[in-house]
């Protein structure tokens, strides 16, 4: 059984979750109404999964989700709203430990609980899988058992950074759309603190522009962006409109579209492109792989597959090393979610198999 704490200030919103996971034989389930009832639970019912609402009066989300960490890590899947607020918060939730989230559409939430109810149940099946690092938040979490801090209250310690404030970004140097290679990146559930881990370790002569399929609604991928770009010494962009790939570049795929490669008369440009029904996940790896293929030298790619539930990227990306390219896969003992990486790993298609930390210098080896 996967024993879930439904987090929710809205009574609605808790007995629809609890339809939803009643209708499934594998979940014990227990609510909370607020954040300071939520902990209470957290302690009595010691689940597996917890869903937390971010908007809650008192205790909000946030401030309950750095307690939930820092006095028993668990799997925490946020809902949050779709609005650009909305992304923000849910990014800081995802980077103080969340593994997940599920972003709640505008209007009456109980009509669309049939589309809602099953992706939620995915995702928390998900997340009670999911890895959590032994070192997360361990500093706090330290701190906290040794000073004994009012209830609700945290100290957050400053987020190392394995490089100094990036400043102004340089301007490329080359010719935009004219590249000697290309890195593919795909990731998904536990994604956005990936992506920084790898990013904030490139340096800002890193000689291949990336570009990233991170699966994620479209008001997300430009607070996403935003927020790499400045925690890394590259410039990353969110693909809003074709762009053309230089050297030190980093391009997010928007949110519930597709994101490929073009050729045009000035060169190799990257695309946003609506949602293929071929591709159940977006923005899809494969997909992007795919068109990588299509245009470039094998032997000038590299693929990325990380963190992720799922398969997604699995198959082009070992399509990808046997055309003689080289692909890199994230190692169990670091994904939140060994599915993507994993499925690499298991039909024969990882070139290196690496933990996270270990993904950029990979990257810096490999190429020339």
């Amino acid at each position: 059984m996967i024993r879930v704490l439904v987090v929710d200030d809205s009574a609605l919103m808790r007995k629809l979750l609890g339809g939803v996971f009643a209708q499934e034989a594998d979940f014990e389930v227990a609510f909370a109404r607020d954040g300071e009832q939520a902990l209470a639970e957290h302690a009595r019912f010691r689940p597996d999964v917890i869903t937390l609402d971010v908007n809650m009066p008192g205790l909000d989300g946030l401030a309950c989700l750095d307690r939930i960490m820092l006095d028993r890590p668990t799997p925490v899947v946020m809902l949050s709203s779709l609005t650009a607020d909305g992304a923000e918060i849910t990014l800081d939730a995802l980077e103080r430990g969340a593994v997940d989230f599920v972003a709640k559409p505008g209007g009456a939430v109980s009509l669309e609980m049939d589309h809602l109810g099953p992706l939620i149940v995915q995702r928390v099946r998900a997340a009670a899988r999911a890895r959590l690092r032994p070192t997360l938040r361990l500093t706090e979490r330290i701190r906290a058992r040794s000073a004994t801090p009012a209830r609700g209250a945290v100290t957050r310690t400053p987020r190392p950074t394995s490089l100094p404030s990036p400043g102004p970004k340089a301007a490329p140097s080359a010719t935009p759309g004219i590249v000697d290679g290309i890195v593919l990146v795909g990731t998904s559930t536990g994604g956005p603190p990936a992506l920084d881990a790898l990013l904030s370790r490139l340096p800002a002569d890193f000689p291949w522009p990336v570009v990233i399929a991170q699966h994620m609604p479209g008001n997300f991928t430009g607070p996403l962006s935003r927020r790499l770009d400045g925690l890394c010494a590259l410039r990353v962009q969110e693909v809003a409109r074709p762009m053309p790939l230089a050297p030190g570049n980093v391009y997010v795929g928007k949110g519930d579209a597709d994101v490929t490669l073009a050729r045009r008369p000035s060169g190799l440009v990257v695309q946003p492109v609506p949602a293929h029904v071929d591709y159940p996940w977006h923005p899809s790896a494969d997909r992007l792989v795919a068109s990588a293929l299509e245009l470039v030298e094998p032997s000038r790619l590299i693929g990325v597959l990380m963190t992720g539930m799922g398969r997604d990227g699995a198959t082009t990306m070992a399509e990808l090393r046997a055309k003689g390219g080289r692909t890199i896969a994230e190692s169990e003992e670091t994904a939140v979610v060994w599915g993507m990486p994993g499925e690499l790993v298991r039909v024969g298609g990882a070139t290196v198999v690496v933990p996270l930390d270990g993904i950029a210098d990979a990257l810096i080896d490999m190429v020339p």
